[in-house]
């Protein structure tokens, strides 16, 4: 009988292992799969701000080149 509960104890705790090792790899899985789409997200609006400041910089550009023509 306890041989028999010993046997059922150590199975138990595999099982118990195992379902731990799956659990923290959806987990971890899940993780990186939040972390790739926030890298994502922060490529986007480091790509825009991009385009914000180039499309200010020629508009301002412009600007000082009518102000420079109106001197004249």
């Amino acid at each position: 009988m306890a041989s028999l509960l010993g046997i059922i104890a150590r199975l138990g705790g595999i099982a118990a292992l195992i379902l731990l090792v799956v659990t923290l790899l959806t987990q971890l899985i899940t993780l990186v799969g939040f972390l790739l789409v926030a890298v994502k997200v922060a490529i986007v609006v480091i790509f825009v701000a991009v385009l914000i400041l180039i499309a200010f910089a020629i508009l301002r550009d412009r600007s000082r080149r009518r102000r420079e023509a109106d001197s004249f």
